[in-house]
């Protein structure tokens, strides 16, 4: 098996590399230095990384203080804290006046299984896709995540950067480079196309191995921005493989599959299956047992597939 990696270290480490390239980096984070990753930045920049306690609007209007100041502040936390409590400080202080602060969601999807409903982040793609002027960023490995980071810091206007905690192996190569608003196609195939974000785009992976054994040839997209999500990419799978699976680690609804169902259904409409969390909230247990639970694993995926296919 691929060794498993955290995408908050690269996250984290990335932040440092940044901030001793660029002086205008700071970081703001709501009492959660540990689960972010952060012990070390706090260590090397003491006077560059904010806590400010169980505050997520003050947080984000913090930000965007900074922003206006002249410095780039990463805002940290937990996506289902700094998305919720903080819903309208992104939208009127952040994406209504194009402030430029990076949002860093760590912890997302179903990451914090044992805690219940209170903690999955499975509606955050939903809520911020319907606000304008916010881009939505969904690395798949540590690479892609270090690669967004730098992204994100360059870019200027707001980004949301969803980080999970879950182990994922390498997916890319090392030349692979990413960028903004552009899909990659991790596995070619007419037969279907499987696109994926996040956690979900190893799981597409070996989901078409699967189906190779099968005689079926499945194309693998990775798209990891979500918005502005790649139509050109999406179009071309519509079109030359007839048949869309989409999986994420959110609620079917308003997030990743229904961006590209809004394309297809626009532009040229095919068959789909939209993978996630069916609209309901998610019970309390482990990451694995959630995945399982709502058949998002390499099986589901595969037997989705199957299913469009027939």
């Amino acid at each position: 098996m691929n060794k498993l990696h955290d995408c908050r270290e690269a996250f984290a480490k990335t932040l440092e590399n940044i901030a001793r390239e660029d002086p205008r980096i700071v970081v703001l984070c709501n009492d959660s230095i540990s689960s972010t990753k952060l012990t070390n930045f706090a260590q090397v920049f003491p006077d560059r990384l904010f806590n400010v306690g169980i505050a997520e609007q003050n947080m984000v209007g913090m930000g965007a203080g900074m922003a206006n100041g002249g410095k780039i502040p990463f805002v940290a936390a937990a996506a289902c804290f700094l998305t919720g409590r903080a819903l309208e400080q992104i939208k009127n202080d952040l994406a209504y006046t194009g402030t430029n602060v990076k949002l860093c969601g760590v912890s997302t999807g179903l990451a914090y299984g044992p805690l219940g409903g209170t903690h999955h982040a499975i509606e955050d793609i939903a809520w911020l896709r319907a606000i304008a002027n916010m881009m939505i960023i969904v690395p798949a490995d540590p690479l892609e995540t270090e690669q967004a980071v730098r992204a994100a810091a360059d870019f200027i206007g707001p980004v949301y950067l969803r980080l999970s905690r879950i182990g994922v192996p390498v997916v890319h190569d090392v030349d692979y480079r990413f960028e903004m608003g552009k899909a990659v196609r991790l596995r070619d195939g007419n037969d279907i196309t499987l696109a994926a974000c996040g956690t979900l785009v190893p799981r597409a992976l070996a989901a078409a191995a699967l189906l190779e054994e099968k005689g079926i040839q499945a194309r693998v997209l990775n798209i990891a921005t979500v918005k502005p999500i790649d139509r050109e990419a999406i179009i071309a799978a519509a079109v030359e493989t007839g048949r869309i699976v989409t999986a994420e680690e959110h609620t079917i609804y308003g997030g990743f599959g229904s961006a590209v169902a809004e394309v297809v259904a626009t532009t040229y409409p095919v068959p789909m299956r939209i993978l996630g969390v069916p609209g309901v909230f998610a019970p309390t247990g482990s990451s694995e047992f959630l995945f399982e639970h709502f058949g998002l694993t390499p099986q589901g995926i595969h037997n989705a597939a199957l299913e469009l296919i027939d």
